[in-house]
């Protein structure tokens, strides 16, 4: 896909519903690089006032899907997930939380992304490698 496409936070609210919902902002959108940020908020968080486990991992799935979309190969419409692997790393009690996402492999039928998730104070908080089926036209 091209560096030209553009997209932004309100687009990506409307394609990817919960993203409004989690409060997610996107930073930046390449084939090479999409970037996702999230802001520690009460309501996310699981006993101890930490981030929940579940907000991180959608926060890194959307980064890699928004990734995977932006590698698509040509006449292909979109992707689907179909393994994701996280290692959560340290818990986030404040500030906001970045993903980078990054491609691994942009094949015809799959797609794998890298997503860091980083704090306030560039501490790595998780990585997730996941692997996006390409969902081609009229398949069905």
């Amino acid at each position: 896909m091209t560096d030209a496409f553009q997209l932004n936070t309100a687009q990506l609210h409307e394609t990817v519903p919960l993203s409004r919902i989690l409060g997610l902002r996107l930073d930046e959108a390449s084939d090479e690089t999409v970037r996702l940020a999230l802001d520690w908020r009460p309501e996310l968080c699981t006993a101890g006032a930490v981030l929940h486990g579940g907000a991180l991992m959608s926060l890194a799935d959307t980064a890699g899907a928004v990734c995977a979309f932006l590698n698509l190969p040509e006449g292909a419409e979109g992707t689907t997930t179909i393994e994701s692997k996280t290692n959560l790393l340290a818990a986030v009690r404040g500030g906001a939380v970045t993903a980078t996402a990054t491609p691994l492999h942009r094949g015809r039928t799959l797609i794998v992304v890298e997503t860091e998730l980083r704090d306030d104070a560039d501490r790595l908080v998780s990585k997730t490698i996941q692997t996006q089926a390409v969902v081609q036209s009229g398949a069905g």
